[in-house]
């Protein structure tokens, strides 16, 4: 219980943070806002991509809680599984597909939810590195910090902004590490669309 009180703590100060980062507008592409801002101490920018689904809440949260088939619609995955679930805490791992030459990446996430008092949900995301051993064909991101967050609006919609900083580890040409801040959540948010709003 500690453990997971602590990790609130810290993750409710990176959200906090990440909302105060200067945000400009990067992209606006099919109905999704992508936004960038700088990192103090960080060559890497955090991203944030913003769209309002035709969809519900419930639906929202199913789709990201089937975490291997989650895996279809997030940009660059190669696999994903749960780790363990502990209350509104939940630790998955994440294989992620990059273009040669450079090595794919994976990493070891906490994700930690909860509901706000709009009715509104947000999921704070944290990398855990140390917590399985690094594979050889794999290198471990380092530091993730960012948040899904979920408003469901009046005229059954719901706005979904997905934002992210990643320390991806080793070495990125910065070609790919400037593709990826803005490819990254414009084809998640696609992906996750057009689960959404299937019918």
């Amino acid at each position: 219980m500690i453990r997971i009180s602590a990790l609130a703590m810290m993750l409710c100060a990176s959200a906090v943070h990440a909302a105060e980062r200067p945000w400009q507008l990067e992209r606006e592409e099919d109905g999704i806002r992508v936004y960038l801002a700088e990192v103090p101490g960080s060559k890497y920018k955090a991203y944030r991509g913003v769209v309002t689904l035709k969809s519900d809440l419930p639906r929202l949260l199913a789709l990201q809680e089937d975490v291997s088939g989650s895996c279809a619609w997030i940009f660059s995955c190669q696999q994903q599984r749960l780790l363990e679930t502990k209350g509104d805490v939940s630790e998955i791992y994440t294989r992620f597909e990059m273009p040669w030459p450079v090595k794919s990446r994976d990493s070891v996430i906490q994700v930690a939810t909860r509901t706000e008092a709009d009715g509104s949900v947000t999921r704070l995301l944290k990398a855990v590195p140390e917590r399985l051993p690094e594979e050889n064909d794999f290198v471990r991101v380092t530091r993730v910090d960012g948040q899904w967050h979920m408003k469901p609006l009046s005229d059954g919609e719901v706005e979904v902004t997905y934002e992210v900083h990643t320390e991806p580890g080793g070495s990125v040409p910065s070609w790919l590490a400037n593709s990826f801040v803005v490819d990254a959540p414009l084809e998640t948010l696609k992906g996750l669309r057009a689960q959404a709003e299937r019918h």
